[in-house]
């Protein structure tokens, strides 16, 4: 049986027996059991009723959180001559072409969104088995293969959050830090639930949103009213 810290027995002892609570009672418990010693990520986790293996039960979005991540994200641009010196000017940390691609193909990746100009999908489409199972691949669903490349540099510098289910139906995501106030923290919780109830794809059949739980990075689940996160 797996041995425990003092502070993690009581982060535990803190939210046993608690369950199905408000948005902001959760936020709430989540704050106060946030004791490590860096500012924690709140993350959330959404079990869905939904097999992904299925074209048509797949979940994929971005929303924007209203408060922001409070993580500074590194972005990285597909683009070439006028749409790369674009790129630039609105802050993307690298910005490149078959240069990039070596670069990744030698094992450097040093972003957490990448962004391409539709032109630039061929070079990109080779680093499919590389970025696809981080989910750095540039998709125009998710607005990240697009010539508006300032818009989707700011966004991604801006607090924009991307969400796909993996294979067992679950969704997560940071919404945020352990140092927010309880009110933003409860505001971002609830935009990313309402965009992933947006999402729900035409062959999800039955309940939809099963579970929704946020935790700390270093602190223990706590269950949401699924009926309260998503307003029904």
């Amino acid at each position: 049986m797996a041995k425990f810290g003092k502070r993690t027995r009581a982060a535990r002892e803190a939210v046993a027996g608690k369950e199905n609570l408000s948005v902001e009672e959760a936020v709430a418990l989540v704050k106060a059991n946030a004791s490590a010693k860096f500012d924690e990520t709140v993350e959330i986790a959404m079990n869905l009723g939904v097999d992904p293996r299925h074209a048509d039960q797949m979940v994929r979005g971005v929303v924007g959180l209203p408060n922001g991540t409070g993580k500074t994200v590194r972005v990285a641009v597909f683009a070439r001559g006028p749409k790369a010196d674009e790129a630039q000017a609105a802050g993307a940390d690298i910005v490149g072409a078959e240069d990039l691609m070596e670069t990744i193909q030698g094992g450097t990746i040093e972003f957490d969104r990448c962004i391409a100009t539709p032109d630039m999908m061929p070079v990109v489409g080779r680093l499919g088995k590389i970025l696809g199972p981080r989910n750095l691949m540039p998709n125009p669903k998710v607005g990240t293969v697009t010539m508006d490349v300032k818009a989707a540099v700011e966004a991604a510098k801006g607090g924009e959050v991307q969400f796909k289910a993996e294979k067992a139906g679950v969704v997560h995501a940071g919404v945020g830090k352990a140092s927010f106030d309880e009110a933003k923290l409860a505001e971002n919780v609830r935009a990313f639930v309402g965009a992933v109830a947006k999402a729900k794809p035409t062959g999800a059949k039955g309940t939809y949103l099963k579970k929704i739980a946020i935790s700390s990075t270093m602190g223990p689940g706590v269950s949401i009213d699924v009926a309260n996160a998503s307003g029904e």
